[in-house]
């Protein structure tokens, strides 16, 4: 990591502010750029000093799936069982 941006990280968490990074940094530094992200930070990418992009993380992870949750929503008859018709077969053929 490069002076400036352990710099700018430090001065960031003191603040409260976000990280600014420019592009080439962005590039080098990902992996630890989305860490932060994923920790809660935000991570503010700039070119030529502009800010053009702001990498956040997105937020807790789904949750679990709950078997049965779309009882009486969705409806299959007997048709679903049925064998499928040979030329539908033929298009599943490699």
């Amino acid at each position: 990591m490069t002076p400036v941006l352990c710099l700018a990280i430090i001065l960031a968490k003191m603040s409260g502010s976000a990280v600014t990074v420019n592009v080439h940094q962005a590039k080098t530094h990902l992996s630890r750029l989305l860490a932060r992200a994923e920790a809660g930070e935000e991570v503010v990418i700039a070119r030529n000093g502009d800010p053009v992009a702001r990498l956040v993380g997105i937020g807790g992870q789904r949750g679990k799936r709950q078997f049965g949750a779309l009882r009486g929503r969705i409806v299959v008859d007997e048709s679903f069982f049925e064998p499928l018709p040979e030329n539908e077969l033929a298009r599943w053929e490699p």
